[in-house]
């Protein structure tokens, strides 16, 4: 029996929050032999081009003088998120607990867009924001005030991506998302790359393993994800895609306990959870019309 739209699209996307959540398993295997943003700017210009690769037939839309510096800018402002969230990746201890922190893009994304926009905030957010708070306190107080310094490049990236995904969402309905996609991972790519070649030390040699986890982190975790992501969000609404998406956090903490044996104490654990409610509650419109559509 063929699977329903619906289920295919569920499945697609619960497929694409386990990528994304294994992107973090070989990022951290990546930082192992390479600096960090060396790594990012190999990662997404090499993402970047196989994108860039399969959509020959939509290169007529990098002519658009109206659009391309839009997506050159989104670029930009990828570029400086994913630049903080490599280095909280790179000095951060715990893999899980970053993600969720990270992860209050999501929440933050509302308020981002009243400040820039105008954009009333719903009285979810308004609910939620005291929720994720109290979910980052507990985080970041373990054992008092000797935070985890990545923490702190987390909480950085979770507020650029909650701007990235703000202006993102007035250029994403112009432009084919694969070519929107490629022209910002190519300047992901070359803007930590350049910055690379200023400020870190290059090493001399790079183990073939290091080389396995940098083409995975490329190949699985950025284009085959983003394809995937693509395809599956024009299956289901974008509410029911982003409340799947919300998995992500969850499997990474999964994954390092797996791959890393990272272990929480109870006050991160009831962090992590506040910071999931929290995005429950931001989507909680979302979340009731996802329910009483499986239940009619």
């Amino acid at each position: 029996m063929p699977l329903s739209t619906s289920a295919r699209a569920d499945l697609v996307l619960v497929l694409v929050t386990l990528l994304a959540a294994a992107g973090w398993i070989f990022s951290k295997e990546a930082l192992q032999g390479l600096p960090p943003l060396l790594f990012i700017g190999i990662r997404f210009v090499l993402a970047g081009l196989v994108l860039l690769l399969i959509s020959r037939a939509k290169w007529h839309w990098l002519k658009r003088a109206d659009l391309l510096p839009r997506a050159l800018l989104l670029g930009v402002v990828m570029a400086m998120a994913i630049l903080t969230w490599i280095q909280g990746l790179d000095k951060g201890q715990h893999l899980g607990e970053g993600a969720f922190i990270t992860s209050l893009g999501v929440v933050l994304v509302p308020v981002t867009a009243w400040l820039i926009y105008g954009e009333r905030a719903s009285g979810n957010t308004l609910l939620a924001l005291p929720v994720a708070v109290a979910g980052l306190a507990l985080l970041s107080l373990n054992g008092g005030f000797n935070t985890d310094p990545g923490q702190f490049y987390f909480l950085a990236a979770a507020l650029l991506f909650s701007l990235h995904f703000t202006l993102m969402a007035h250029l994403a309905s112009e432009m084919p998302a694969v070519i929107l996609a490629a022209v910002q991972l190519l300047m992901v790519g070359m803007i930590n790359g350049l910055v690379s070649v200023f400020i870190e030390p290059w090493p001399e040699v790079v183990e073939a393993g290091i080389w396995g986890w940098l083409l995975a982190s490329a190949l699985i975790a950025t284009s085959l994800r983003f394809t995937l992501q693509t395809y599956g969000q024009g299956l289901a609404p974008a509410s029911h895609a982003a409340l799947i998406m919300i998995l992500e956090p969850v499997w990474t903490a999964l994954l390092a306990a797996l791959w890393f044996a990272e272990q929480m104490s109870a006050q991160q654990l009831l962090g992590c959870g506040l910071i999931f409610g929290a995005m429950l509650i931001s989507r909680w419109r979302w979340v009731r019309g996802l329910v009483m559509k499986r239940a009619s």
